[in-house]
């Protein structure tokens, strides 16, 4: 039996020898620079929607409106974090901080919704949201067709799906 194994093991050896090809499966990437750029890009986004959520309470009139903020930020915190997580792995530079924001007049964007209240601040809310979360989607759809990171495509789908439903859910809210 130990002479079968043998020949067997031997056999196997010399056939991968004349392939030129290792037993081990090539290795493939952690990360690629889609995946980086796609982090990079992501964190200061999300940091912009956590920024316009955090404004809701006291402001929004439509439960609805404090609901999707509270949502927004409850979602959006921890990626961030684990965001930077995946750049400080990767050895990658840190996320740009500062962000902008759809309509933004003043360089935070959040200046037009800080002065709204009520009904103004739900409507302008969730047409910025909605066009914020467009944005995101856009970007987690080039990760999902560029990247080669499992999580940070996980994440992108995430994104998508959540996001793209909130979209709807805006959509429906502003009539």
């Amino acid at each position: 039996m130990r002479k079968i194994l043998g020949g067997l093991l031997l056999t196997a050896a010399l056939l991968t020898a004349c392939t030129g090809q290792s037993a081990e499966p090539a290795q493939q990437p952690d990360h690629n620079q889609a995946d980086v750029e796609f982090v990079s890009m992501m964190i200061p986004h999300h940091e912009g929607a956590v920024e316009m959520a955090k404004l809701a309470p006291g402001r929004a009139a439509d439960p609805r409106v404090l609901d999707l903020a509270g949502r927004v930020q409850r979602a959006q915190d921890p990626e961030i974090q684990q965001m930077r997580g995946w750049l400080t792995r990767w050895g990658a530079p840190a996320a740009p901080t500062g962000h902008s924001m759809p309509g933004d007049t003043g360089g935070d964007g959040t200046a037009m919704l800080e002065h709204a209240t009520g009904t103004a601040f739900d409507q302008e809310f969730l047409r910025m949201m909605t066009e914020h979360h467009e944005g995101a989607v856009e970007m987690a759809r080039t990760e999902l067709a560029q990247g080669v990171n499992g999580e940070a495509k996980a994440l992108a789908q995430r994104i998508t799906e959540t996001q793209q439903a909130e979209i709807t859910e805006m959509r429906a809210v502003l009539g």
